[in-house]
């Protein structure tokens, strides 16, 4: 079977860059990523890595270029692993990131399985759809603000009759 991908480069402008891709559901991830750098014009020289995502797109396991895990710590290898081993239509979403100076980062959704087409070559890029920007868009960092305040503990400090010295003791 041939899976067809979107990857789409997250932006934060209003023009969309996009790729069409398929590629044989028996390939590895390495072809993914050789396919991928390919249709975006990268020389793929750079680390890369593959991340399962959930439908709200949260990062996951990775499937990394190269070992680079401590001893213990198991990394699935591009170069190992089969697209539909972690690809399929129950979790059909990765997160893709080249170049970890740059962090070119793209949304990776499969879009549709089909019957390979005779006389097509696969991978195959179908579709292209802007133009990468001359460096990768910045990336901000943000964690979830919780209102937190470190000094809220209804303590008035000025009513010293109210502190008992062995309940407040820290």
């Amino acid at each position: 079977m041939i899976y067809r991908f979107r990857v789409i480069l997250d932006n934060d402008t209003e023009d969309d860059v996009f790729r069409d891709l398929e590629i044989r559901e028996t390939d590895t991830m390495e072809d993914l990523h050789n396919i991928i750098t390919q249709s975006f014009g990268f020389d793929g020289m750079e680390m890369a890595s593959f991340y399962i995502s959930d439908d709200e797109w949260n990062q996951g396991e990775e499937i990394a270029m190269f070992d680079m895990s401590e001893a213990g710590n198991e990394v699935k290898m591009m170069s190992t692993t089969i697209i539909k081993d972690i690809v399929h239509e129950a979790s059909p979403k990765l997160i893709y990131v080249y170049d970890f100076l740059s962090m070119w980062t793209f949304y990776v959704e499969l879009a549709e399985i089909v019957e390979e087409a005779q006389g097509t070559d696969y991978p195959n890029l179908m579709f292209v759809h802007g133009q990468i920007p001359d460096e990768a868009p910045d990336k901000t960092f943000e964690a979830d603000e919780d209102d937190f305040n470190e000094f809220d503990d209804d303590l008035d400090i000025d009513d010293y009759e109210s502190l008992d010295f062995d309940e407040n003791w820290n």
